[in-house]
């Protein structure tokens, strides 16, 4: 047998240990939060043991970036996919931005606890804050040529730089996203987005010439 063909089975197992150790801790995180989760939490959580764990991650730190990377794979799959059909339809700009961040996190509960107790970890920390930094720089790339593919196809013209745009897009979701998960029924999910980011895009935004 090939050396190449004998690795291949040790390489999927490794990515299905990986892949489930994620998943173990996306649940154990959103339960006891980033702190109170313990490796070993995860690892009987995703039913492993410590040595599986350090075999692929270096710590919790690195977990969650990893959880935050695969986020961001997820959307530039799915950004390559659709923007062909994306940049031809100019009315679907924010439809098309706030459905990409939604359909990154399935379990939008889960992952905003997650989310929001890395930020205030990263906010004490300056290696997590440098180390999702970088995440975050990627995801809102991402999403930035998506706004300039479909702004350029559907001759339209933003006032303010697209990586500002997108910028506030994520801050104003991020915010409701709080607001409907304590308030969902005064705030029923995607509701301040859709009623207002369209006001802000036609403020910044005008015919090209």
């Amino acid at each position: 047998m090939e050396p190449t063909r004998r690795l291949e089975p040790a390489k999927r197992r490794r990515s299905n240990t990986r892949a489930r150790l994620l998943a173990g801790a996306l649940e154990v995180f959103a339960e006891r939060g980033f702190h109170g989760a313990s490796v070993e939490d995860i690892c009987e959580r995703a039913g492993f043991t410590r040595g599986a764990f350090y075999s692929n991650f270096g710590s919790k730190d690195e977990l969650v970036l990893a959880l935050f990377q695969a986020t961001t794979d997820r959307l530039l799959e799915q950004i390559e996919a659709l923007l062909p059909d994306l940049a031809s339809q100019p009315g679907t700009l924010l439809d098309a931005v706030l459905s990409l961040l939604d359909e990154t996190a399935p379990d939008q509960r889960q992952w905003h606890l997650i989310s929001a107790e890395f930020t205030l970890h990263a906010l004490r920390d300056p290696d997590a804050a440098e180390a999702l930094n970088k995440q975050r720089t990627m995801f809102r790339e991402s999403l930035t040529r998506l706004v300039e593919q479909i702004t350029e196809t559907s001759g339209t013209t933003l006032t303010v730089p697209a990586e500002q745009f997108v910028r506030m897009v994520i801050a104003v979701h991020e915010g409701a996203r709080s607001q409907s998960l304590l308030e969902p029924g005064e705030v029923p999910a995607g509701s301040l987005e859709h009623t207002f980011l369209p006001m802000v895009l036609e403020a910044v935004s005008r015919p090209s010439r």
